[in-house]
């Protein structure tokens, strides 16, 4: 995972004879491009905060689609390898109608959309869990995947997650939207505002609590943007009665995993 995070950064051409993968996560707050070699190696990818995408649901159509190329543009541009086609994030359980959307952002990219993974699932593709449940926890959605010898058997998602920790940290401390999210991004200002935003963490440990009931779960596995607020787990853990762990750069856990189910793409080099 530092690989993919060092990835996020630099010009680092990719020769045309290496196949490559391509993987969206079309988060709430950040969207993120990644791409792979075939076995999954990171080579290259890119991350923006965009308010396109709200509680798992396109909402702007328009603003995705140039999030999704500028980044795509910059991926190119970086590694000299064209991005033709690719595989998207979904929520758990977004509607049919609302999964096309994703598909399309890509299409509309540039992107030929070739997969659509839930979160989780995808997440779990870098994580490997046999038995267990794997908690997707983005800017507006928290999804769970639930997990039996290394097959998902059930999923569940709702609304809440990082920008709702914003939203409370900015009423509280009387700072805009955009501030807050820059002081809850920044780990030095964890310890300070935890007390704050306790009872929202405690809201999404909650939405955990209901999508494991009745199976049995013997450890959580924690990835997406919001997991990487420090103390979270211990959070987690009282609320669900559930041991728990923050997998190291969480927020790149997914759009990693989801890279994974996309055809790899051999057509050379890009200029």
């Amino acid at each position: 995972m530092r690989l993919a995070a060092a990835r996020l950064k630099g010009k680092r051409p990719i020769e045309r004879d290496v196949g490559i993968r391509v993987g969206v996560d079309l988060g709430t707050a950040y969207t993120v491009v990644m791409v792979t070699d075939a076995d999954g190696v990171p080579l290259a990818g890119a991350s923006v905060f965009a308010d396109v995408v709200r509680d798992g649901i396109v909402w702007d159509f328009a603003g995705a689609t140039r999030v999704v190329t500028e980044l795509k543009d910059a991926v190119e541009r970086r590694t000299g390898r064209r991005l033709t086609a690719g595989a998207v994030t979904i929520p758990p359980s977004v509607s049919a109608s609302d999964h096309r959307a994703h598909g399309y952002v890509l299409e509309g990219a540039g992107i030929a959309c070739t997969a659509v993974v839930d979160e989780p699932t995808a997440a779990n593709a870098v994580l490997g869990v046999r038995d267990g449940a794997v908690v997707d926890i983005g800017g507006g959605t928290t999804g769970v995947a639930i997990l039996r010898d290394g097959q998902v058997v059930a999923t569940h998602d709702e609304p809440s997650g990082g920008t709702h920790l914003s939203l409370v940290i900015a009423g509280a401390l009387g700072v805009s939207f955009e501030e807050a999210e820059k002081l809850k991004c920044d780990p030095a200002n964890h310890a300070r505002l935890l007390p704050i935003v306790t009872p929202t963490l405690e809201k999404v440990s909650t939405i955990v609590r209901t999508g494991i009931a009745g199976h049995r779960v013997e450890h959580l596995y924690l990835v997406g943007g919001t997991a990487a607020f420090a103390g979270i787990a211990p959070v987690m853990t009282r609320i669900t009665g559930v041991p728990c762990e923050v997998a190291p750069e969480p927020m790149l856990v997914t759009p990693l995993g989801v890279a994974s189910f996309a055809d790899v793409l051999t057509e050379g080099a890009f200029r």
